[in-house]
C-alpha cells in the first residue's frame, strides 16, 4: 500500500496506455494556475520530489507521477528508453488534462525532459533541470555506481531510505537497461535542438554532476540560466527552500538577479532567458 503524500498533495491511480500509474497531485490553485509536472530520476519514485512540490502547490497545479516501472506504477513489458519516458510523460499529461506545463526534473529525469522539450515543444512552457546527470561523467557503470555511493553518504538518512526501497523494487535488469539507454542518448546533439526556456540547478557537493561541464554545455545558449546551490544530488528533497523559490521565479519569467549576493547558499552563474 502506498504511503500518503505530504499535504496538500493527494494520491490516485490511473490507467495510461494499459498500465496502472500512480501519482500525487494538487489542483487547488485553480484551473487558471500554471501547471508544474515534477519528474523523478533513475529507478526511483516521485516521493522525494514532494517537499519542493508542496512549496509550489499554493500557486501552481502540481503533479508528480511515478513513471511506468518505477515506484508504485506498473512495469511495462519492455523497459522504457529515453524517448519512451518522454512519451509516457506526455501520455500522463493527456490523462490528467495538462496541455502545457513547466517540467521540473531531477537526475536522469532531466534527460527525459530534454527529449520531451525537443519532441513535444507545443506542450512545454519551460524545463527545470535539477542535478542533470547522464553522459560521460557517469560512464562506465562502475564509475556511476561509485558516484551514487558517494552521494548516498552526503544525503540525509531519510533520503537514503526512500532511495533504497525504490531501487530494490526497480530491479537490476531494468537498471541496466535504463543505464544503457542513458549512455546511448545523444545528449550533446540534442542540446543543439533545445529551444525551450531552461533553468539548470546544480549542487556544489554533487558527485554525479560536473558543474564546470554544465556551464560549458549550457553557457553558449540563449534562453538558459544556471544556478549553483549548496547541497548534493537530491536537491528537490534536501533543499526545497531554495529549489521551490527558484522554480517559482522561473515560472513567472522573473529575473534571477535578485538572488546574487542575497543568499550565499545560491550563486547565479548566468541568466540569459
Amino acid at each position: 500500500m502506498a504511503r500518503e503524500p505530504l499535504a496538500p498533495l493527494q494520491s490516485r491511480w490511473s490507467r495510461i496506455n494499459g498500465l496502472k500509474i500512480y501519482d500525487r497531485f494538487d489542483t487547488s490553485a485553480g484551473t487558471d494556475a500554471p501547471a508544474v509536472v515534477h519528474i523523478h530520476g533513475f529507478g526511483i519514485s516521485g516521493t522525494y520530489l514532494e517537499p519542493t512540490a508542496v512549496k509550489l502547490a499554493e500557486e501552481t497545479r502540481t503533479f508528480i507521477p511515478d513513471l511506468p516501472g518505477t515506484g508504485q506504477s506498473q512495469r511495462p513489458k519492455k523497459p522504457l528508453d529515453i524517448a519512451g519516458s518522454a512519451a509516457s510523460i506526455i501520455a500522463y499529461c493527456d490523462k490528467v488534462g495538462v496541455d502545457r506545463a513547466t517540467f521540473v526534473g531531477n537526475s536522469l529525469g532531466c534527460v527525459a525532459l530534454i527529449e520531451l522539450a525537443i519532441s513535444y515543444p507545443e506542450r512545454v512552457d519551460g524545463i527545470v533541470l535539477v542535478s542533470p546527470a547522464g553522459g560521460p561523467n557517469n560512464q562506465p557503470l562502475p564509475r556511476a555506481l561509485k558516484q551514487i555511493a558517494v552521494d548516498g553518504v552526503r544525503e540525509p538518512f531519510s533520503m537514503s531510505r526512500v532511495a533504497t526501497r525504490d531501487y530494490l523494487r526497480f530491479g537490476v535488469i531494468q537498471s541496466l537497461s535504463l543505464f544503457r539507454a542513458m549512455t546511448e542518448y545523444p545528449t550533446l546533439e540534442q542540446l543543439e535542438l533545445l529551444d525551450a526556456p531552461t533553468l539548470v540547478i546544480v549542487g556544489r557537493r554533487d558527485p554525479l554532476v560536473d558543474n564546470d561541464r554544465i556551464q560549458q554545455l549550457f553557457g553558449a545558449r540563449s534562453k538558459m540560466a544556471v544556478v549553483e546551490t549548496e547541497g548534493a544530488h537530491a536537491l528537490n528533497f534536501t533543499h526545497p527552500h531554495l529549489v521551490a523559490p527558484l522554480v517559482r521565479s522561473f515560472v513567472k519569467s522573473e529575473s534571477l538577479d535578485g538572488w546574487d549576493g542575497a543568499d550565499e547558499s545560491v550563486s547565479v552563474l548566468f541568466d540569459r532567458r
